[in-house]
Protein backbone atom coordinates (compact mmCIF):
# COMPACT_ATOMS: atom_id res chain seq x y z
CA UNK A 1 0.00 0.00 0.00
CA UNK A 2 1.89 2.82 -1.77
CA UNK A 3 2.47 6.25 0.38
CA UNK A 4 -0.94 8.80 -0.45
CA UNK A 5 -1.24 12.56 0.94
CA UNK A 6 -3.43 13.17 3.91
CA UNK A 7 -5.52 15.68 2.02
CA UNK A 8 -6.87 12.93 -0.66
CA UNK A 9 -8.46 11.08 2.46
CA UNK A 10 -12.38 10.29 1.78
CA UNK A 11 -14.80 8.70 3.67
CA UNK A 12 -15.10 8.25 7.64
CA UNK A 13 -13.25 4.97 8.25
CA UNK A 14 -9.45 3.99 8.87
CA UNK A 15 -7.75 4.06 5.59
CA UNK A 16 -6.94 0.84 3.49
CA UNK A 17 -5.26 -0.83 0.18
CA UNK A 18 -5.07 -3.41 -1.95
CA UNK A 19 -2.26 -5.31 -3.69
CA UNK A 20 -3.41 -7.57 -6.81
CA UNK A 21 -1.15 -10.55 -7.93
CA UNK A 22 -1.32 -11.25 -11.82
CA UNK A 23 -0.18 -14.03 -14.28
CA UNK A 24 0.87 -13.23 -17.86
CA UNK A 25 -0.28 -15.35 -20.63
CA UNK A 26 0.40 -16.00 -24.24
CA UNK A 27 -2.71 -14.88 -26.26
CA UNK A 28 -2.34 -18.04 -28.65
CA UNK A 29 -1.31 -20.67 -26.91
CA UNK A 30 -2.73 -19.75 -23.32
CA UNK A 31 0.00 -20.59 -21.46
CA UNK A 32 1.73 -18.48 -18.41
CA UNK A 33 4.46 -16.89 -19.95
CA UNK A 34 8.05 -15.53 -18.19
CA UNK A 35 7.31 -11.84 -19.92
CA UNK A 36 6.22 -10.35 -16.84
CA UNK A 37 9.64 -8.11 -16.72
CA UNK A 38 8.50 -6.20 -20.26
CA UNK A 39 4.89 -5.40 -18.78
CA UNK A 40 6.20 -4.00 -15.66
CA UNK A 41 8.61 -1.88 -17.56
CA UNK A 42 6.46 -0.33 -19.63
CA UNK A 43 3.39 0.07 -16.81
CA UNK A 44 5.85 1.86 -14.36
CA UNK A 45 5.58 4.66 -16.74
CA UNK A 46 2.09 5.22 -15.61
CA UNK A 47 2.23 3.86 -12.64
CA UNK A 48 5.51 4.30 -11.12
CA UNK A 49 6.17 2.06 -7.92
CA UNK A 50 2.14 0.86 -7.94
CA UNK A 51 3.48 -1.58 -10.06
CA UNK A 52 6.31 -4.26 -9.36
CA UNK A 53 7.61 -7.68 -9.86
CA UNK A 54 7.22 -11.24 -7.85
CA UNK A 55 9.20 -14.03 -6.46
CA UNK A 56 8.68 -15.57 -10.36
CA UNK A 57 9.30 -14.04 -13.62
CA UNK A 58 5.60 -15.03 -14.48
CA UNK A 59 3.73 -12.77 -12.22
CA UNK A 60 3.56 -8.99 -11.51
CA UNK A 61 1.99 -7.12 -8.78
CA UNK A 62 -0.10 -3.99 -8.52
CA UNK A 63 -0.62 -1.84 -5.27
CA UNK A 64 -2.94 0.97 -4.32
CA UNK A 65 -2.55 4.53 -2.53
CA UNK A 66 -4.49 4.57 0.44
CA UNK A 67 -8.10 4.79 0.50
CA UNK A 68 -10.53 6.26 2.38
CA UNK A 69 -13.42 4.73 0.87
CA UNK A 70 -14.44 1.87 -1.56
CA UNK A 71 -15.41 4.41 -4.29
CA UNK A 72 -11.77 5.35 -4.38
CA UNK A 73 -10.03 2.17 -3.98
CA UNK A 74 -12.28 0.63 -7.22
CA UNK A 75 -11.15 3.52 -9.10
CA UNK A 76 -7.45 2.88 -8.48
CA UNK A 77 -7.72 -1.31 -9.22
CA UNK A 78 -10.34 -0.32 -12.25
CA UNK A 79 -7.12 1.48 -13.56
CA UNK A 80 -4.26 -0.55 -12.69
CA UNK A 81 -5.72 -2.82 -14.54
CA UNK A 82 -6.55 -0.86 -17.40
CA UNK A 83 -2.62 -0.10 -17.75
CA UNK A 84 -1.60 -3.68 -17.22
CA UNK A 85 -3.89 -4.60 -20.35
CA UNK A 86 -2.84 -2.22 -22.49
CA UNK A 87 0.78 -2.35 -21.80
CA UNK A 88 0.78 -6.21 -21.73
CA UNK A 89 -1.30 -6.44 -25.50
CA UNK A 90 1.52 -3.46 -26.47
CA UNK A 91 4.08 -6.59 -25.31
CA UNK A 92 2.30 -9.09 -27.40
CA UNK A 93 0.52 -11.12 -24.65
CA UNK A 94 -2.05 -10.68 -21.63
CA UNK A 95 -2.70 -10.45 -18.28
CA UNK A 96 -5.13 -12.48 -16.15
CA UNK A 97 -6.37 -12.54 -12.56
CA UNK A 98 -6.39 -16.05 -11.06
CA UNK A 99 -5.14 -17.92 -8.12
CA UNK A 100 -3.23 -20.58 -10.12
CA UNK A 101 -2.27 -20.72 -13.54
CA UNK A 102 -4.93 -22.94 -15.65
CA UNK A 103 -2.79 -24.82 -18.14
CA UNK A 104 0.53 -26.69 -17.68
CA UNK A 105 3.94 -25.92 -18.04
CA UNK A 106 4.23 -23.70 -14.87
CA UNK A 107 5.80 -25.92 -12.62
CA UNK A 108 8.66 -25.09 -12.34
CA UNK A 109 8.56 -21.60 -12.80
CA UNK A 110 11.69 -19.41 -13.91
CA UNK A 111 12.19 -17.37 -10.06
CA UNK A 112 13.26 -13.45 -10.39
CA UNK A 113 17.17 -13.33 -9.63
CA UNK A 114 18.63 -11.54 -6.54
CA UNK A 115 20.17 -12.78 -3.12
CA UNK A 116 17.32 -12.59 -1.15
CA UNK A 117 15.53 -15.14 -3.86
CA UNK A 118 19.22 -16.87 -3.77
CA UNK A 119 18.13 -17.32 -0.04
CA UNK A 120 15.14 -18.60 -0.62
CA UNK A 121 15.87 -21.14 -3.07
CA UNK A 122 18.04 -22.20 -0.92
CA UNK A 123 16.14 -22.59 1.91
CA UNK A 124 12.59 -23.78 0.35
CA UNK A 125 13.68 -25.69 -2.21
CA UNK A 126 11.25 -27.80 -4.27
CA UNK A 127 8.48 -25.34 -2.82
CA UNK A 128 9.57 -23.01 -5.09
CA UNK A 129 8.43 -25.07 -7.70
CA UNK A 130 4.55 -24.41 -7.23
CA UNK A 131 4.80 -21.15 -6.60
CA UNK A 132 3.16 -19.44 -9.45
CA UNK A 133 0.40 -18.43 -7.31
CA UNK A 134 -1.29 -15.13 -7.23
CA UNK A 135 -3.34 -13.84 -4.18
CA UNK A 136 -5.14 -10.03 -3.21
CA UNK A 137 -4.01 -8.74 -0.06
CA UNK A 138 -5.50 -6.27 1.90
CA UNK A 139 -3.84 -3.47 4.16
CA UNK A 140 -6.39 -1.88 6.57
CA UNK A 141 -4.57 0.86 9.14
CA UNK A 142 -3.75 0.24 12.20
CA UNK A 143 -0.02 1.51 13.36
CA UNK A 144 -0.28 -0.18 16.72
CA UNK A 145 1.15 -3.42 17.20
CA UNK A 146 -0.63 -4.71 19.93
CA UNK A 147 -3.67 -3.65 18.89
CA UNK A 148 -3.36 -5.34 15.86
CA UNK A 149 -2.67 -8.55 17.01
CA UNK A 150 -5.17 -8.67 19.05
CA UNK A 151 -7.34 -7.38 15.94
CA UNK A 152 -6.23 -10.79 14.80
CA UNK A 153 -7.16 -13.35 17.13
CA UNK A 154 -10.44 -11.70 16.40
CA UNK A 155 -10.09 -12.35 12.67
CA UNK A 156 -9.02 -16.01 12.81
CA UNK A 157 -12.89 -17.19 13.02
CA UNK A 158 -13.53 -15.13 10.01
CA UNK A 159 -10.89 -16.66 7.38
CA UNK A 160 -12.54 -19.47 5.97
CA UNK A 161 -15.54 -17.38 5.18
CA UNK A 162 -13.39 -14.95 3.61
CA UNK A 163 -11.50 -17.70 1.61
CA UNK A 164 -15.33 -19.37 0.80
CA UNK A 165 -16.25 -15.56 -0.82
CA UNK A 166 -12.94 -15.36 -3.09
CA UNK A 167 -12.19 -19.30 -4.32
CA UNK A 168 -10.66 -18.34 -7.43
CA UNK A 169 -8.37 -21.48 -8.52
CA UNK A 170 -9.81 -24.09 -9.83
CA UNK A 171 -7.51 -25.70 -12.13
CA UNK A 172 -3.72 -26.59 -11.58
CA UNK A 173 -1.58 -27.43 -14.73
CA UNK A 174 -4.21 -28.41 -16.80
CA UNK A 175 -6.50 -30.21 -14.78
CA UNK A 176 -9.87 -29.54 -12.45
CA UNK A 177 -8.27 -30.15 -9.15
CA UNK A 178 -12.25 -30.59 -8.03
CA UNK A 179 -11.57 -27.89 -5.26
CA UNK A 180 -12.66 -24.16 -5.62
CA UNK A 181 -9.68 -23.02 -4.15
CA UNK A 182 -6.38 -24.78 -5.17
CA UNK A 183 -4.30 -22.06 -4.61
CA UNK A 184 -5.24 -22.66 -0.44
CA UNK A 185 -3.84 -26.06 -0.69
CA UNK A 186 -0.29 -25.09 -1.97
CA UNK A 187 -0.06 -22.36 0.14
CA UNK A 188 0.42 -23.61 3.53
CA UNK A 189 2.85 -26.35 3.13
CA UNK A 190 5.24 -23.48 3.61
CA UNK A 191 6.85 -23.71 7.32
CA UNK A 192 4.77 -20.19 8.55
CA UNK A 193 2.15 -19.84 6.26
CA UNK A 194 -2.20 -20.23 7.08
CA UNK A 195 -3.93 -19.06 9.48
CA UNK A 196 -1.79 -17.44 12.13
CA UNK A 197 -1.80 -18.54 16.14
CA UNK A 198 -3.57 -16.80 18.98
CA UNK A 199 -1.24 -14.12 20.50
CA UNK A 200 -1.02 -13.44 23.83
CA UNK A 201 1.16 -10.40 23.38
CA UNK A 202 3.43 -8.54 21.40
CA UNK A 203 6.30 -10.17 23.18
CA UNK A 204 4.54 -13.95 21.88
CA UNK A 205 4.94 -12.76 18.52
CA UNK A 206 8.47 -11.35 18.60
CA UNK A 207 9.63 -14.30 20.14
CA UNK A 208 7.81 -16.74 17.85
CA UNK A 209 9.55 -14.54 14.77
CA UNK A 210 12.87 -14.74 16.82
CA UNK A 211 12.72 -18.46 17.14
CA UNK A 212 11.92 -18.63 13.40
CA UNK A 213 14.80 -16.64 12.29
CA UNK A 214 17.14 -18.18 14.55
CA UNK A 215 15.89 -21.49 13.07
CA UNK A 216 16.36 -20.50 9.73
CA UNK A 217 13.15 -20.92 8.81
CA UNK A 218 12.54 -17.53 7.30
CA UNK A 219 14.29 -16.00 4.90
CA UNK A 220 13.36 -12.14 6.64
CA UNK A 221 10.57 -10.39 7.83
CA UNK A 222 8.86 -10.60 4.88
CA UNK A 223 8.62 -14.24 4.27
CA UNK A 224 6.12 -14.71 7.51
CA UNK A 225 3.56 -15.90 5.29
CA UNK A 226 0.56 -15.88 8.08
CA UNK A 227 -2.99 -15.40 6.38
CA UNK A 228 -3.02 -12.16 8.94
CA UNK A 229 -0.16 -10.43 10.05
CA UNK A 230 1.31 -7.00 11.05
CA UNK A 231 2.45 -5.19 8.22
CA UNK A 232 6.43 -4.95 8.48
CA UNK A 233 6.76 -1.82 5.91
CA UNK A 234 3.73 -0.45 6.77
CA UNK A 235 1.32 1.06 9.61
CA UNK A 236 -1.15 -1.53 8.93
CA UNK A 237 -2.61 -4.63 9.39
CA UNK A 238 -2.46 -7.07 6.67
CA UNK A 239 -4.84 -10.00 5.59
CA UNK A 240 -3.52 -12.27 2.76
CA UNK A 241 -5.68 -15.45 2.84
CA UNK A 242 -7.76 -14.63 -0.36
CA UNK A 243 -7.45 -15.80 -4.08
CA UNK A 244 -6.89 -12.62 -6.38
CA UNK A 245 -10.43 -12.20 -7.43
CA UNK A 246 -10.94 -12.44 -11.82
CA UNK A 247 -12.46 -8.23 -11.35
CA UNK A 248 -11.64 -5.41 -9.87
CA UNK A 249 -15.35 -4.92 -8.32
CA UNK A 250 -14.51 -8.10 -6.40
CA UNK A 251 -11.19 -6.89 -5.09
CA UNK A 252 -13.10 -3.91 -4.08
CA UNK A 253 -15.78 -6.07 -2.41
CA UNK A 254 -13.52 -8.03 -0.76
CA UNK A 255 -11.51 -5.52 0.44
CA UNK A 256 -14.26 -3.54 1.79
CA UNK A 257 -15.66 -6.27 3.62
CA UNK A 258 -12.37 -6.88 5.35
CA UNK A 259 -11.79 -3.37 6.57
CA UNK A 260 -15.29 -3.48 8.24
CA UNK A 261 -14.44 -6.73 9.65
CA UNK A 262 -11.68 -5.17 10.98
CA UNK A 263 -13.12 -2.25 12.20
CA UNK A 264 -16.07 -4.54 13.88
CA UNK A 265 -13.74 -6.66 15.98
CA UNK A 266 -11.63 -3.47 17.41
CA UNK A 267 -14.65 -2.73 18.80
CA UNK A 268 -14.66 -5.56 20.99
CA UNK A 269 -10.80 -5.43 21.58
CA UNK A 270 -11.64 -2.13 23.18
CA UNK A 271 -14.63 -3.33 25.02
CA UNK A 272 -11.65 -5.68 26.63
CA UNK A 273 -12.23 -9.04 24.51
CA UNK A 274 -9.43 -11.15 23.95
CA UNK A 275 -11.37 -13.29 20.78
CA UNK A 276 -12.10 -16.56 20.55
CA UNK A 277 -10.14 -19.31 21.25
CA UNK A 278 -11.14 -21.71 17.89
CA UNK A 279 -9.37 -24.68 17.85
CA UNK A 280 -6.87 -25.23 15.42
CA UNK A 281 -8.21 -28.82 14.32
CA UNK A 282 -11.16 -27.38 13.28
CA UNK A 283 -9.87 -24.12 11.27
CA UNK A 284 -7.22 -26.39 9.51
CA UNK A 285 -10.77 -28.26 8.68
CA UNK A 286 -12.75 -25.50 8.19
CA UNK A 287 -9.97 -23.95 5.45
CA UNK A 288 -10.14 -27.25 3.72
CA UNK A 289 -13.65 -27.24 3.60
CA UNK A 290 -13.94 -23.32 2.22
CA UNK A 291 -11.32 -24.69 -0.65
CA UNK A 292 -12.69 -27.58 -1.87
CA UNK A 293 -16.77 -26.07 -2.15
CA UNK A 294 -16.26 -22.56 -2.33
CA UNK A 295 -20.13 -20.52 -2.08
CA UNK A 296 -21.81 -23.23 -3.56
CA UNK A 297 -21.28 -25.71 -1.01
CA UNK A 298 -21.00 -26.22 3.08
CA UNK A 299 -19.14 -24.28 5.10
CA UNK A 300 -17.62 -25.42 8.63
CA UNK A 301 -18.44 -23.35 11.29
CA UNK A 302 -15.75 -22.81 13.33
CA UNK A 303 -17.57 -22.08 16.55
CA UNK A 304 -19.89 -25.14 16.80
CA UNK A 305 -18.22 -27.43 14.56
CA UNK A 306 -21.51 -27.87 12.43
CA UNK A 307 -21.73 -27.07 8.56
CA UNK A 308 -23.99 -24.46 7.62
CA UNK A 309 -24.58 -23.41 3.65
CA UNK A 310 -21.39 -21.35 3.27
CA UNK A 311 -23.40 -18.39 0.72
CA UNK A 312 -25.41 -18.11 4.26
CA UNK A 313 -22.15 -17.00 6.12
CA UNK A 314 -21.26 -14.98 3.69
CA UNK A 315 -24.20 -13.17 3.98
CA UNK A 316 -24.11 -13.77 7.25
CA UNK A 317 -20.78 -11.52 7.31
CA UNK A 318 -22.18 -9.15 5.69
CA UNK A 319 -25.09 -8.83 8.22
CA UNK A 320 -22.13 -8.59 10.66
CA UNK A 321 -20.47 -5.59 9.09
CA UNK A 322 -23.39 -3.92 8.00
CA UNK A 323 -23.41 -1.15 10.11
CA UNK A 324 -20.09 -0.10 9.72
CA UNK A 325 -20.22 0.12 5.63
CA UNK A 326 -23.38 2.32 6.38
CA UNK A 327 -21.04 4.22 8.47
CA UNK A 328 -17.99 4.56 5.85
CA UNK A 329 -20.40 5.20 3.35
CA UNK A 330 -19.48 2.23 1.72
CA UNK A 331 -23.01 0.19 2.02
CA UNK A 332 -24.91 0.64 -1.15
CA UNK A 333 -22.03 -0.45 -3.51
CA UNK A 334 -21.15 -3.08 -1.73
CA UNK A 335 -24.78 -4.48 -0.95
CA UNK A 336 -24.77 -4.23 -5.20
CA UNK A 337 -21.62 -6.07 -5.66
CA UNK A 338 -22.53 -9.07 -3.00
CA UNK A 339 -25.95 -9.78 -4.94
CA UNK A 340 -23.76 -9.92 -7.92
CA UNK A 341 -21.36 -12.34 -6.63
CA UNK A 342 -24.08 -14.58 -4.96
CA UNK A 343 -26.03 -14.28 -8.06
CA UNK A 344 -23.22 -15.21 -10.73
CA UNK A 345 -20.78 -17.11 -8.71
CA UNK A 346 -17.07 -16.63 -7.55
CA UNK A 347 -14.41 -16.76 -10.17
CA UNK A 348 -13.86 -20.67 -9.63
CA UNK A 349 -17.35 -21.64 -10.25
CA UNK A 350 -16.85 -18.74 -13.69
CA UNK A 351 -14.05 -20.23 -15.18
CA UNK A 352 -15.10 -23.47 -15.04
CA UNK A 353 -18.52 -22.41 -16.42
CA UNK A 354 -16.43 -21.27 -19.11
CA UNK A 355 -14.49 -23.81 -19.64
CA UNK A 356 -17.76 -25.24 -20.51
CA UNK A 357 -19.19 -29.39 -19.95
CA UNK A 358 -15.75 -30.48 -21.80
CA UNK A 359 -13.94 -29.13 -19.01
CA UNK A 360 -11.49 -27.53 -21.57
CA UNK A 361 -9.56 -25.28 -19.77
CA UNK A 362 -8.65 -22.98 -22.62
CA UNK A 363 -11.78 -21.50 -22.17
CA UNK A 364 -11.56 -20.41 -18.69
CA UNK A 365 -8.38 -18.41 -19.75
CA UNK A 366 -9.84 -16.91 -22.47
CA UNK A 367 -12.61 -15.66 -20.12
CA UNK A 368 -9.60 -14.59 -17.24
CA UNK A 369 -8.50 -12.55 -20.48
CA UNK A 370 -11.43 -10.84 -20.96
CA UNK A 371 -12.30 -10.02 -17.60
CA UNK A 372 -9.24 -9.04 -15.57
CA UNK A 373 -7.71 -6.29 -17.11
CA UNK A 374 -10.38 -4.27 -19.77
CA UNK A 375 -8.43 -1.33 -21.57
CA UNK A 376 -9.63 0.51 -24.61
Amino acid sequence: MGAADESHRTGSGPRFGVEEEFLVVDPVSRVVVPQAEVVIRRARERLGARVSGELTKMQLETRTDPCGSVKELHAQLTEARGVLGACAAAEGVRVVATGTSVLAGTVPPPITEGARQDRGIEKYRGLHDEQAICAVHVHVELPDRERALKVSNHLRPFLPVLITLTANSPFWEGRDSGFASWRTTVWPRWPVAGPPPFFTSVEHFDNLVDTFLTAGTLVDIGTLFWDIRPSANHPTIEIRVADVPITAEESALYAALVRALVVHVGAAVDRGEDGPQIQPELLRVAYWQAARDGLGGQGLDVRTGLLVPAAEQVTALFDLVRPVLEDNGDLDLVSGWLRRLLDGGTGAARQRAAAGRAGDPIGAVDHLVAHTAPHD
